[in-house]
């Protein structure tokens, strides 16, 4: 995974934190379910990204064992 993706899923999910604590702070339940939303998409994002690297490493392996006979 890059690490400018890495970085801003990070935020993301720090951000999502943030607001869903301030929801619960304030009693603010569109707040809370905002800040688990953020959550969810940047834990998304990163089993993507993840799945993503696997598919390309996978890909770079078979490259290799083809060119090699």
């Amino acid at each position: 995974m890059g690490f400018a993706d890495d970085a801003k899923n990070k935020a993301q999910d720090l951000l999502g934190k943030g607001k869903e604590a301030a929801g619960q702070a304030t009693d603010n339940k569109d707040l809370q379910a905002e800040g688990k939303a953020d959550q969810a998409e940047a834990g998304l994002k990163d089993v993507l990204q993840k799945g993503k690297d696997a598919v390309e490493s996978a890909v770079d392996k078979l490259k290799d064992l083809t060119n090699k006979k």
